[in-house]
């Protein structure tokens, strides 16, 4: 490459990629350029127009055909972690595009603990007791926490995230439930459960908690009428995908009083714009979207990426390159 080329980083809210790497090497041959808040429409446009090289924590920011359409001087694009649902894999490739990725770290430990503490600050009220004690209160009336040993909890979707939040409910004293598309009994059995219909776990369930990876069959799994049967003083917790619930719906329900409360970790739109009518909510948990972040997660994103320009500034494979 003659002159230098321009590597634009987009979202990288945690400010995670400098830190967590040596860039000199990579800034000794290249222009790059760090946004570290939410670009979308002309601003996005703007940042990587001219870019060679684009690189997104995640999948934060969509990259489809008719965007990468308009980036005609794109020859790499790169992401964090190993998975990204938000790229035109296709598009990408028919350009000669290569797609290169980091490491992603152990996320299902994070992903359990902010399930569980989203879950006890729903259950115990934690946020107005929080509040109530730094203003200088104490009790004073009102809703009560709940207890969760000797209730249920409905785990949808019991893979290694969902077996592990069923490990620790049962350790609370709960009965565990669980249901996915491809429950078996068995299956449920070997995760700590007992297999029931998706209407059982929702009618019945004190807690509802979703870890599916969002498939055709599921996307939205949780509309009107399926929020409409759980128990008026349930907690619905997501830590999974937004797109496994019906959002607007959820708002709805949410002020019919089933569920009672929701807890959530993921959003439609992220990051969470001011205002959002769920964050007036005095029934809603919410967190900025945690599962993932930590600090053992992200301090492999920093040097993947660096490896990856590497390699390419070199005329090198990719250190990890998507595969179809």
């Amino acid at each position: 490459m003659s002159a230098r080329p321009k590597v634009v980083i987009l979202d990288d809210y945690e400010r995670s990629l400098r830190r967590t790497a040596d860039w000199s090497a990579v800034d000794a041959r290249a222009d790059v350029e760090v946004h570290h808040e939410r670009l979308r429409g002309p601003a996005l446009m703007e940042a990587i127009r001219d870019a060679d090289a684009v690189v997104v924590v995640r999948d934060r920011t969509p990259f489809k055909a008719d965007l990468i359409a308009q980036l005609p001087k794109l020859k790499l694009f790169l992401f964090t972690g190993t998975r990204n649902t938000q790229v035109d894999v296709a598009a990408m490739k028919a350009r000669g595009i290569p797609i290169g990725h980091t490491e992603m770290g152990d996320s299902k430990a994070s992903t359990t603990e902010i399930t569980w503490a989203l879950i006890l600050a729903a259950a115990k009220r934690l946020e107005p007791y929080l509040a109530l004690v730094r203003g200088g209160g104490w009790r004073d009336g009102g809703a009560l926490p709940a207890v969760l040993g000797g209730e249920r909890l409905g785990v949808i979707g019991l893979g290694s995230i969902g077996s592990r939040v069923a490990g620790v409910g049962k350790a609370f004293g709960m009965e565990v439930v669980a249901w996915s598309p491809h429950m078996t009994e068995e299956r449920a059995q070997k995760g700590g459960a007992k297999s029931v219909s998706l209407e059982e776990l929702l009618a019945t369930s004190k807690v509802v908690t979703l870890h599916l990876v969002p498939s055709p069959e599921t996307r939205k799994l949780l509309d009107a009428k399926r929020l409409a049967t759980m128990r008026p003083d349930s907690i619905l917790v997501n830590t999974a995908r937004s797109a496994l619930i019906d959002m607007a719906a959820l708002e709805k329900a949410l002020e019919a009083g089933r569920p009672g409360m929701a807890a959530l970790d993921v959003y439609d739109d992220e990051p969470l714009a001011a205002g959002n009518a769920l964050a007036k909510r005095e029934n809603v948990v919410l967190t900025p979207h945690l599962g993932f972040v930590n600090e053992p997660v992200f301090s492999k994103f920093g040097p993947g990426i660096v490896a990856n320009l590497l390699a390419w500034l070199d005329g090198k494979p990719l250190a990890r390159e998507l595969k179809d």
